[in-house]
């Protein structure tokens, strides 16, 4: 792979928001690694892309597993530009019924995991700089029944967005994030009932889900030069969910 091709390496690739993220770095013409635990559903998603790509099976909460993705990832593409910490998981339960195994393993791939990749994959970046892009979520900044572990880990990564802007910065490195609202994955497809779905309308302006393109449209911008001086920012894409607060429905409903 000559290095003059610019490489990506997008984390949880194998469906919704990564797999959608994967697609765009390729429409832009770059190599992209696609990591994700399902070691089965990456390769099928990587055999439906066409472009250069390489699916790896990697547990991001563990860090032998990303250095060998990542020694991989530079001895077959070169010298990664763009990291994207997708990869998530989450437990909705009440607080009192979330065990501490529960808590430790979210906490584990949604903070842990961008803290490794991170770590792994920057110092080959500061060989003519780069970008990273964490993928948080607006239950990072407004609270939610049922995501104590989850709510929790992606506040800690908007936080951790900005000591890693902070620091790797000044060594060419611009670090932000990505705080999606409520997206129309297949998981939401699948556990979303339609009372569900109507609530979030109501709560959201722009009275709709998010489509997994646009928030790989939101991430592109970060790591392209576009947001050259773009660093250590969380950017909301969301419908203007955060923004409008408590909703009160029967004003809205006036014209």
């Amino acid at each position: 792979m000559p290095e003059a091709v610019r490489v990506a390496v997008v984390t949880g690739a194998a469906r919704g928001i990564g797999l959608a993220t994967a697609r765009r770095f390729i429409e832009a013409g770059y190599a992209v690694a696609m990591l994700d635990i399902d070691a089965t559903g990456v390769e099928r998603a990587a055999d439906a892309l066409r472009g250069c790509v390489l699916p790896i099976a990697c547990d991001v909460a563990d860090i032998a597993h990303v250095r060998a993705a990542a020694a991989k990832v530079e001895a077959d593409l070169g010298r990664v530009v763009a990291l994207v910490n997708n990869a998530g998981v989450a437990v909705f339960k009440p607080i009192l019924e979330t065990s501490l195994e529960e808590w430790q393993r979210v906490l584990a791939v949604n903070l842990d995991g961008p803290f490794i990749c991170t770590q792994v994959f920057a110092p080959a970046m500061l060989r003519g700089g780069g970008a990273v892009v964490n993928i948080a979520s607006i239950s990072g900044v407004r609270a939610s029944a049922l995501r104590v572990a989850y709510g929790t880990s992606k506040a800690a990564l908007m936080h951790l967005t900005k000591q890693q802007a902070l620091e790797l910065g000044a060594m060419g490195i611009r670090v932000n994030a990505v705080a999606p609202g409520p997206v129309d994955t297949a998981m939401a497809k699948e556990v979303h009932t339609a009372s569900i779905r109507a609530d979030y309308h109501e709560a959201i302006p722009l009275n709709r889900y998010g489509e997994e393109r646009e928030i790989a449209e939101a991430v592109f911008f970060l790591c392209s030069d576009a947001a050259s001086y773009v660093n250590g920012q969380t950017l909301a894409v969301d419908g203007g969910f955060d923004a409008a607060g408590i909703g009160l429905k029967d004003l809205r409903r006036r014209p």
